[in-house]
């Protein structure tokens, strides 16, 4: 079904350690509106859809799999050579005593990733409208993690994230008004 290229969806280049803007970034890995949530959303809503939007869904959830790779990749390279004292001092502590420098589906503040985040109604245009709105979250996030940092580097791969985030709402808002039409095109007798 997939076919795995050995390179990121984007290239991530990052000028400086920085562990506390690793910290923030961890939001988009395992936050509420980041990508291991969209992209588990988008797959698991997949089969409640008609036919017509199935790729949709299977293509965005795939694309949100590599965003989740190319926040990884910022989150190694942002504290590969940090000090357990520079991530102590950017608020890491905690995370490094439980889990070293591993990646863990958590958000900035250090709360665990849930199920709860993955909304799924099995109505496809109110879980399409979830799926805008989750967008748009993304995006904002996006955007306010551009305002976080000074690293040009960093702020290119960002600023291509939040730009596929734009992308992703345009194609829902397109299957919703296909499924609008379709339905309202429906006669019943």
């Amino acid at each position: 079904m997939w076919v795995y290229e050995k390179k990121l969806q984007y290239p991530v280049r990052v000028s400086k350690c920085d562990p506390t803007m690793a910290k923030f970034l961890i939001e988009q890995y395992g936050g509420a509106d980041g990508e291991l949530a969209a992209a588990l959303r988008y797959m698991n809503q997949r089969y409640t859809v008609p036919n017509k939007i199935i790729g949709l869904l299977n293509d965005i959830s795939t694309e949100e799999l590599a965003h989740l790779e190319m926040i990884a990749t910022m989150v190694y390279k942002l504290t590969k050579d940090c000090s357990p004292e520079q991530l102590k001092v950017a608020g890491l502590g905690d995370h490094y005593a439980n889990h070293d420098k591993a990646l863990f589906y958590q958000n900035a503040s250090g709360v665990p990733w849930t199920a709860a985040y993955i909304a799924a109604k099995g109505d496809p245009i109110a879980d399409l409208y979830e799926d805008i709105a989750a967008e748009e979250k993304a995006r904002a996030t996006y955007q306010w993690l551009i305002d976080l940092t000074d690293d040009v580097d960093l702020q290119d791969s960002l600023k291509y994230l939040r730009e596929r985030e734009i992308v992703h709402s345009l194609r829902f808002r397109e299957a919703v008004e296909i499924l609008k039409a379709e339905r309202e095109a429906q006669k019943i007798f």
